[in-house]
């Protein structure tokens, strides 16, 4: 009866890296650039005023769960996962793996992987908020696959 919810959950999942991305370019590093600055800088502490951004993505997330399920909207709580999926993905990718915020996730060795951490320090070589590049983060310019691949088959080559 609801074999659209997943679907749903899935097309959500994909359409928020594209939301992200935008938002990414012409938000954080428009409008909002005072609270994404910190992030570009190296400076002592845990917590950046970058943080507030996943709000961004949880409160339509939470909304679209409470009242999908207030007012029996299935379609609104499955995009609502949708959503929070990508938030959880978000913060494993790129405050987890990518950033290091915590000791997890460190040992992953794959060229996918390493294309992404490319384009993340691509993306952070840039201190202001212009000229900027790969402002996604779970698609990359296909050069970083590429590269990452030719590192990846060097560093495992058999012989």
């Amino acid at each position: 009866m609801y074999w659209w919810g997943p679907v749903l959950l899935i097309l959500a999942f994909i359409g928020m890296e594209f939301m992200a991305w935008a938002t990414h370019k012409f938000v954080m590093h428009g409008l909002m650039w005072n609270f994404h600055e910190d992030h570009h800088l190296e400076k002592p502490g845990f917590f950046e005023q970058n943080d507030v951004f996943f709000l961004i993505y949880a409160i339509p997330s939470w909304l679209c769960i409470m009242l999908g399920m207030m007012y029996d909207q299935y379609a609104a709580v499955w995009i609502g996962y949708g959503i929070a999926a990508y938030g959880f993905a978000y913060f494993m990718f790129h405050d987890v793996y990518i950033h290091r915020r915590f000791k997890w996730l460190r040992d992953i060795d794959h060229p996918y992987f390493m294309a992404i951490r490319k384009a993340h320090k691509v993306h952070h070589k840039r201190l202001g908020k212009e000229h900027g590049e790969c402002f996604g983060m779970l698609i990359v310019p296909f050069k970083y696959y590429k590269e990452a691949k030719r590192t990846f088959q060097r560093k495992y080559k058999k012989g």
